[in-house]
């Protein structure tokens, strides 16, 4: 084995270890900018996997978390609680669409995903209901890494293909973008009744799926159908909370509000992990009982954490007092402008725009590596995939940096579509 004496103990993510260049080393960031040990700063296109909505280093949030790193940075929520997960449940209460009251803080993204899966499932059992083990999920669709929610992603075209024979068999349909796809999602739903425990969807954008959008019209119709079925509904907003889409919450664009709802990312402002599963009264009290048994039996050790919680409450106050609704429809609008003319150029096959994202893609896959070093080149991070390449800024950044972005972008694209050419 050959590796870099500096690196050679990290196992790093997504990353085939024996191939991939030498990972950047950051030692800095500030507002939309990471900066390098080699002094070079790069503008953060990505607000580090669409976590960093106020920017880097948000004064606020960071002495929120230093007046409670001094005071109590952690306690094991068994048996106590706290103010500041008392306080962020509340708000998370009153902000979120319709009754979703009752909210379980876990610690990533993957993990409320879990919970809410779990929580599906235990709801029926606790209605002495069996047989309901499956999940209905969408093709396209990504939920995260752990196994739970590797078997709602995307069975065939996801990054955890090679898992299936690991994984629960769930049912998979295509969103209802058409007549015919409604008709099939509702066949599927009744066919599979007396074993779906639920449906998961991410509402408006389907994230590590390949940036695909659909409209409100969309998840107005799997909210629909799921009704029509008696199943609960899972919306996955880990990424698409926090004002992502342009409201603060994507189902709001669809007036619907689901029977749980997960959240992470953005939750603290990208300073701390954190993330949350949130259910309505009406799955809460399926679990309140005087049967320990029918208790949700699920408690990660850092869940809650004190520190993350202020964090979190400290991102809640920004929203309260800056525009960031604002700044994310401007932001989509620059995005529109400037993405737009890369739709005539050799290689690209669509554009889209949705709120503060904004996706280039690809007629095939192209080199990525060389695609992430033109843009890196250029003096932006940008993280392509598959065949897309996309931008999800903080919701912060000025406009300089946002038009510096977007011309590395074209550049860098238009770029490897010559080279694809030659090849």
């Amino acid at each position: 084995m050959d590796a870099t004496p500096a690196g050679r103990h990290l196992w790093r993510p997504y990353t085939q270890m024996k191939s991939a260049a030498a990972p950047l080393e950051a030692v800095a960031t500030r507002g939309s900018r990471i900066v390098l040990a080699d002094g070079r700063e790069l503008v953060d296109g990505i607000a580090s996997w669409w976590t960093a909505v106020h920017g880097y280093n948000h004064p606020h949030i960071a002495q929120a978390v230093a007046d409670q790193l001094a005071r109590m940075p952690h306690v094991m929520f068994g048996g106590l609680t706290h103010a500041p997960a008392e306080r962020l449940a509340a708000r998370l209460s009153a902000l979120l669409p319709g009754n979703l009251d009752h909210v379980f803080l876990v610690d990533s993204g993957s993990v409320a995903v879990e919970v809410a899966l779990k929580m599906a499932a235990q709801l029926w059992l606790n209605r002495g209901v069996a047989g309901r083990t499956r999940v209905l999920s969408f093709r396209g669709g990504y939920h995260g890494d752990t196994m739970g929610a590797m078997s709602v992603c995307d069975p065939e075209e996801g990054m955890h293909r090679r898992f299936g024979a690991y994984l629960p068999g769930q049912v998979f349909c295509d969103l209802p973008r058409t007549a015919a796809d409604a008709a099939a999602l509702d066949a599927a739903l009744g066919r599979h009744r007396d074993e779906l425990a639920a449906v998961i969807v991410e509402p408006l954008v389907q994230g590590a799926g390949g940036m695909v959008m659909h409209g409100p019209e969309v998840l107005a119709a799997v909210a629909r159908l799921a009704r029509r079925h008696g199943l609960p509904l899972i919306c996955d907003e880990i990424f698409t909370g926090f004002g992502r889409t342009g409201t603060l919450f994507a189902c709001e664009q669809a007036g619907i509000v689901p029977d749980i709802l997960c959240l992470s990312k953005a939750l603290t402002g990208g300073t701390m992990a954190l993330a949350a599963t949130v259910a309505t009264t009406e799955i809460f009290e399926g679990f309140w009982s005087d049967d320990p048994a029918a208790a949700l039996m699920h408690g990660p050790t850092f869940m809650a954490n004190p520190l993350a919680c202020a964090a979190a409450n400290a991102s809640l106050d920004l929203f309260e007092r800056e525009p960031r609704l604002d700044q994310a429809r401007a932001i989509a609008a620059r995005l529109r402008d400037g993405l737009e003319p890369l739709r005539g150029v050799p290689g690209v096959a669509d554009v889209r725009v949705l709120g503060a994202i904004g996706a280039v893609q690809f007629a095939s896959p192209p080199d990525l590596a060389a695609l992430k070093a033109r843009l890196v080149a250029r003096g932006v991070w940008v993280r392509p995939f598959g065949d897309i390449a996309y931008l999800t800024p903080a919701l912060t950044i000025g406009s300089a940096d946002l038009d510096h972005l977007l011309a590395a972008l074209a550049e860098s694209v238009t770029e490897t579509g010559r080279s694809a050419r030659l090849s």
